[in-house]
């Protein structure tokens, strides 16, 4: 066997690990790296290997690694297990319906993950579709768009004509823009994130709705919709409510609980999952899991947060640590301030021994 050379170690470039930074979703060309996209674990040097490396070579091996942990993959959470499985059971069930589709709303507070939920939900379609479909590679079967502040119908039927990259001459109408959408969506998965700027007690954001309600009766799709608490913001409320209430089933996305017994290993298993696709040195096995109290407290049980914290600390660790996760590290991580306001709610309660000495 020959023996490997000193540029065998050497990584490749950490931008082959990363999407183009002006790659937004609600653009097809965005949408389709993003399903594209995998994000394969850097190889992991053996102390022998790194030693034989370049400074150069070195410093390339701790931004690929950066790179991966800045975007770990995703861990499959109950809320997206929900939505992939609830979705999939519509879209058969919506086939062959000429009207009233059935669709989903993601509703939640912030940080819960419904976005990270919308967009795979969408990616394991799509992957889907061109299992069945191998040869069209022209075929688009998801529509990712957001809801802009302050929404009109207009405005809202120019952000799927953006997602298709449709271009419009100077002077147009905006029944000119509906049916260009509808010619070219058939047969499609509807992701529409940000529902919580949809103002039904507005007259413009009656309307947005309204046309919203349009698509849904053109377009041969099955919709799905995301937002913060849209539930409590009105969008089931009155007559248009009230329709989109009967048509639309709701799935939570909540902090985790962490009740003693299913809950809690729930959370530590979500933990070690997190662990096991670490690549650090000196990272010691079930250190992420036996910080799992100290975990849910700092992220209120949020997804996002503490996806945020071991991104974060692997992130600080490489070439300027110990490389191994720990409590101290994972102080220096900022989490959001919704997420800093709830720690007083999931905080561990001291001994009562403990809370005399302080006294």
């Amino acid at each position: 066997m020959t023996r490997p050379s000193r540029t065998s170690f050497v990584p490749q470039q950490a931008t082959e690990q990363e999407l183009p930074p002006d790659s937004p979703l609600t653009m097809k060309e965005g949408w389709r790296r993003f399903v594209e996209h995998e994000s394969s674990p850097p190889t992991l040097l053996t102390a022998v290997q790194r030693a034989a490396l370049s400074p150069k070579g070195k410093l390339r091996d701790d931004e690929l690694r950066r790179n991966y942990h800045a975007v770990l993959p995703l861990v499959n959470t109950p809320t997206i297990q929900k939505v992939i499985t609830t979705s999939r059971l519509l879209v058969q069930l919506n086939r062959q319906q000429i009207s009233a589709r059935r669709g989903i709303n993601i509703s939640g507070a912030s940080g819960t993950g419904k976005t990270t939920a919308l967009s795979q939900l969408g990616r394991a379609h799509e992957i889907a579709v061109r299992k069945r479909h191998p040869r069209d590679r022209s075929r688009l079967p998801v529509i990712y768009v957001t809801v802009p502040p302050t929404t009109t119908p207009k405005t809202l039927a120019m952000e799927f004509a953006r997602f298709f990259g449709l271009d419009f001459p100077a002077r147009f109408s905006f029944t000119y823009v509906v049916n260009a959408v509808c010619a070219t969506a058939a047969h499609v998965l509807v992701l529409i994130d940000k529902m919580h700027n949809l103002n039904l007690a507005t007259r413009t954001g009656a309307e947005a709705s309204d046309q919203l309600k349009y698509f849904a009766e053109r377009l041969p799709a099955t919709f799905a919709y995301a937002g913060i608490d849209v539930d409590d913001q009105g969008l089931f409320a009155g007559t248009r409510g009230r329709q989109i209430a009967g048509r639309f089933t709701v799935i939570p996305a909540t902090p985790f609980p962490h009740a003693p017994g299913a809950d809690r290993d729930a959370w530590h298993s979500l933990a070690g999952t997190l662990e096991s696709i670490l690549r650090l040195h000196h990272h010691q096995p079930a250190t992420p899991t036996g910080l799992g109290e100290y975990l849910y407290h700092r992220s209120g049980g949020m997804i996002g947060s503490l996806s945020q914290l071991i991104r974060g600390a692997a992130v600080l660790t490489i070439g300027y640590g110990s490389e191994r996760i720990t409590e101290d590290l994972l102080e220096m991580v900022p989490v959001d301030y919704a997420t800093e306001r709830s720690k007083a709610l999931t905080a561990p309660e001291k001994p009562r021994s403990c809370r005399r000495r302080v006294a």
